[in-house]
């Protein structure tokens, strides 16, 4: 059910009465295709999608290439899986083209983004070169449009 997938992908709060409705099935059926794809580890979780320029709280976000040395009989997973397990770290992405993975980091401020970077993901074992990308401002994420038309330029201004 493709279909359904799609659906909370967009939406997660849409109740089972809602998703049968928009998929002419019953709502019993939803139910069980939810249950099933989370017993298999097809859906992971739920989540909201915050606009932290709009909360009244801290937050900095970066985008980080690493160049790593694969191990031999784990590949890239070893360092991938050693790189998850920081508090900071919100995703890992093995990458094709010049770096080898991507790495979403959050923050109170780019200086905690930097002194990660420097005294925690660097020093890795494996870890050859980064490069590190700070996010400035968020129009789209997870399929949801950020940027409201509104002018806030206030911060970036500040930047440069």
């Amino acid at each position: 059910m493709y279909r359904l997938l799609k659906l909370l992908s967009e939406n997660d709060r849409l109740t089972t009465d809602e998703l049968a409705a928009m998929l002419a099935v019953s709502p019993e059926e939803v139910a069980r295709e939810i249950a099933e794809y989370e017993k298999a580890g097809v859906i992971k979780g739920y989540n909201a999608l915050i606009n932290w320029e709009k909360a009244d709280c801290n937050r900095a976000t970066a985008l980080i290439e690493l160049k790593v040395s694969p191990k031999k009989e784990t590949g890239f997973d070893e360092i991938a899986h050693r790189i998850m397990e920081f508090e900071e770290v919100e995703s890992v992405y093995l990458m094709s083209g010049g770096y080898d993975l991507a790495v979403t980091v959050n923050a109170k401020s780019m200086q905690d983004i930097a002194m990660f970077v420097v005294r925690r993901l660097s020093p890795l074992d494996g870890v050859l070169s980064t490069a590190t990308h700070f996010v400035l401002t968020r129009y789209k994420d997870g399929g949801v449009i950020f940027d409201d038309g509104e002018k806030n330029d206030e911060r970036r201004s500040n930047l440069w």
